[in-house]
């Protein structure tokens, strides 16, 4: 597995890393723990979790599975447990922190993000609060997530002078949903962040087990909801069936491609997915065996333009 450092820190993680919001919401700490050893035996080091993911309980379920492996972990979390104006006040950050400590077992966070924008509180005041923990040790590194362009930008300068910047920005990115590479990556190139894309497999579109017309029953995509519907169109589809041919072609499957597209990135630090069985660990892990080079990406940039 290959380890990436986030920019302009010592922080480093695998560049396959385990979602963790299916701990404590889909399955419960026994299934949580068979996920977890999965992940450390396959050499992925980096957990993703948050303080609203299953109120607490997928920090809970994680530092348990965990235990004394702690130091074979990289863990991130992210405040606040619910959004709104106010809701990454200082008081309100600190309180958080603390939070997440008890529920994770551990007495440091890796990576501890701004899970979203808090109109309410300046970016200043945040990093302030956050350069606070950081110089107390229940914080090694900060990050932000599902920051505009701007956000980027603001969050950079406020950094610079407060002599603590983030180190990685969380953002919705794959092969089928790509609205971000116009503004957000480039910023987050400037700004010198490592980025985390998550739902890496379009909510499952990209695993290979949904056809059209024909979606796996039980699956996130067929229990239906406006955010999931939005990603089953007929040219996500057309994309699927050319990015199938071109695999076989390739030997690489749907996957594969979904993984090792994300991770030929150059802004790309780890590729967030979740699980909810080991199996999904291993053919997470494994996929990232190889990268695609610059010619397939070509290939590739080629089969998802719709005319």
């Amino acid at each position: 597995m290959e380890i990436r450092s986030f920019p302009q820190s010592d922080l480093q993680a695998s560049v396959v890393g385990v979602g963790c919001n299916n701990f404590g919401m889909f399955i419960d700490e026994a299934a949580t723990k068979d996920v977890v050893d999965a992940a450390l035996g396959a050499g992925v080091t980096f957990f993703d979790t948050a303080a609203m993911y299953g109120g607490g309980k997928s920090e809970e379920f994680l530092g348990r599975s965990l235990g004394a492996r702690r130091d074979q972990a990289v863990i991130a979390t992210k405040f606040p447990s619910a959004a709104g104006e106010g809701s990454c006040a200082p008081a309100k950050i600190r309180e958080e922190c603390d939070a997440s400590l008890a529920r994770l077992g551990t007495d440091y966070i890796d990576l501890y993000q701004q899970h979203y924008p808090d109109p309410a509180t300046s970016h200043a005041d945040v990093l302030g609060t956050l350069a606070e923990l950081v110089a107390e040790g229940k914080v090694r590194h900060v990050g932000h997530s599902n920051f505009t362009a701007p956000m980027h930008a603001e969050a950079q300068r406020a950094g610079e002078e407060l002599g603590l910047c983030f180190v990685s920005s969380q953002v919705h990115w794959n092969l089928l949903e790509r609205d971000i590479e116009t503004e957000v990556v480039p910023a987050a190139a400037t700004a010198g962040v490592g980025v985390l894309p998550y739902f890496p497999l379009a909510s499952g579109l990209l695993t290979g087990k949904h056809q059209r017309g024909n979606l796996e029953a039980g699956s996130r995509l067929d229990k239906g909801g406006d955010y999931f519907a939005g990603v089953l169109t007929d040219d996500n589809f057309t994309r699927v069936d050319r990015l199938t041919t071109w695999g076989a072609d390739h030997g690489r499957s749907l996957l594969e491609i979904a993984f090792q597209w994300l991770a030929s990135q150059p802004t790309v630090t780890s590729v967030i997915a979740g699980a909810t069985k080991p199996s999904q660990i291993v053919s997470n892990a494994a996929a990232v065996g190889q990268l695609l080079s610059s010619d397939e990406l070509a290939e590739i940039e080629q089969l998802l333009t719709i005319d």
